[in-house]
């Protein structure tokens, strides 16, 4: 719940930079005397700039951000005009919840630009904008997306200095099986529910319903993965609330420490959002209030509907993902597992290439991937971890896989390390071990009922040979995960000597 691993502090780095990009688009809005409600349309714009554009590739970061106001300015034209004729708006909102779950099927792009254009929708409600703001929001946003360009391409390029890692592509299919467009019918179905519940509650604040379901979307794949993420965004939420009942209700909406706790609420988003979905909503939550004080609507009734709000959009999630095209947990579970196993591949053949001379050689890129791809495993696996899991045996076998492929990826991080090393030596015996795990891995990814390639692990080498020992413990966990992944998941787990 508190330690995770950061290699190379890309998430400190990241999050520093997010508070001075958020922090930048804020002041420039002020700097121009656009009003409070447009500051905080740019801050947000920034906010969202800075997390969800996550190309491959620099200059195609350069392009998606360049991008942002052709999927914000329309939507944002759109939910202002219709802000004062409910039927209209809602039918107009539920549009752009599928548009914007179906544009992830173009990748990174689509899934920045879907983003971008739901919650440009999402905070015309938020602040009640009208049309007479149009034109100042407009400009906070283009100055926010400006800001947080220079900020995270010209001040702080860390990107450039060390390449992002390519976000792990989706599940394959074709026609409603495909990810995308069943995501795209469930998130409008359980929104659908939600706005309608959520109008019931309140006719202010139902956004909060929807936005609830639609975020519990982003980023999963099976049907458990969905509860859980609900389950952890409520979870967020409680907690987040009880802080903003004894942080931001006191402070009456005083500017100053309110800015500097939204800068700390800012730093945590970044910061837990990879590890801890929970933590993310807490921080989420917290600024929601202390924004709220900023706007003098603040009290504790406004938190406790923002809490009942987020019970109904995660209860149509959930509704939504048991009745409408369901996917498995056991059907995500095997594809996510595979792919981590192949990047640990990867990464120790480009480790063993530079440690055999090649300079062009690169294995971090490889185990910044893998780093993603053990958090979509531990996503795709936390519904059977789960303490309210009734099923004991599939979460003995899913806890020890994830403690395996941890040990793995911290195998490969030492590899890593020890490859970066101008003196490190390099000797038949590594050329050896690279090919057992490489060999483990085909016997772990082989379909079942193939006899892959059997794998004896050889003595451990001493310490004084860093990369043999790392390579000794990689080929070691790969052969322990045949116990947990190669035998039938109902059956009584037996952990081998």
């Amino acid at each position: 719940m508190f330690v995770a691993p950061d290699p190379g502090r890309t998430r400190l780095r990241n999050s520093a930079r997010a508070v001075i990009g958020v922090a930048a688009a804020v002041a420039l809005a002020e700097i121009c005397g656009l009003s409070l409600t447009a500051a905080i349309t740019g801050g947000l714009a920034a906010l969202l700039a800075l997390f969800t554009v996550l190309d491959g590739h620099v200059r195609a970061q350069r392009l998606t951000t360049a991008l942002l106001p052709v999927a914000g300015f329309p939507v944002l034209a759109l939910a202002t005009t219709l802000h004062g004729i409910p039927l209209a708006r809602d039918a107009a909102f539920l549009a752009v919840v599928f548009a914007g779950v179906y544009a992830r099927r173009f990748g990174p792009r689509g899934h920045a630009l879907g983003i971008f254009g739901f919650m440009m929708f999402f905070v015309t409600q938020f602040l009640h904008a009208v049309p007479g703001q149009l034109p100042e929001l407009y400009a906070a946003v283009g100055l926010a997306l400006l800001a947080s360009g220079a900020v995270r391409f010209l001040l702080w390029p860390i990107e450039r200095r060390t390449p992002p890692p390519a976000a792990p592509p989706g599940l394959p299919g074709t026609g409603l099986a495909r990810p995308t467009t069943r995501q795209a019918f469930q998130a409008t179905a359980a929104c659908a529910f939600a706005l309608g519940i959520g109008q019931a509650l309140s006719d202010d604040r139902w956004y909060w319903a929807v936005g609830t379901s639609w975020w519990i979307f982003v980023n999963t794949t099976s049907r458990g993965e969905t509860l859980v993420r609900g389950f952890r965004r409520v979870l967020g939420t409680v907690v987040g609330i009880a802080a903003g009942l004894l942080i931001a209700v006191p402070l009456h909406g005083a500017p100053l420490p309110t800015a500097a706790l939204v800068a700390v609420c800012v730093f945590g988003i970044f910061y837990t959002a990879a590890p801890s979905y929970s933590w993310m909503m807490f921080f989420v939550t917290v600024m929601a209030g202390l924004l709220y004080g900023l706007l003098g609507v603040l009290h504790p009734g406004l938190l406790l509907l923002r809490f009942q709000e987020t019970a109904i959009g995660a209860l149509g999630a959930a509704l939504a993902v048991v009745i409408i095209l369901p996917v498995t947990t056991h059907a995500a579970n095997d594809a996510w597992i595979q792919r981590a196993l192949h990047c640990v591949r990867a990464s120790t053949a480009a480790a063993l290439d530079r440690l055999a001379g090649d300079p062009d050689a690169d294995p971090a890129p490889h185990a910044a991937e893998l780093e993603l791809l053990l958090g979509r495993v531990r996503m795709a696996l936390a519904p059977l971890v789960h303490p309210l899991s009734p099923l004991r045996a599939r979460k003995a076998r899913a806890r020890q896989v994830l403690s395996l492929l941890d040990d793995c990826a911290r195998d490969v991080r030492g590899l890593v390390a020890v490859a970066a090393d101008p003196q490190a030596s390099h000797d038949a015996r590594l050329a050896a071990a690279c090919w057992r795990v490489e060999a483990a891995v085909e016997a772990l990814t082989a379909p079942r009922g193939a006899s892959g390639p059997a794998t004896v692990p050889h003595p451990r080498p001493s310490a004084a040979e860093p990369a043999l020992a790392h390579l000794h413990g990689l080929e070691h966990t790969l052969v322990a995960l045949a116990t947990p992944l190669r035998t039938d998941p109902r059956a009584p787990l037996v952990i081998s000597a």
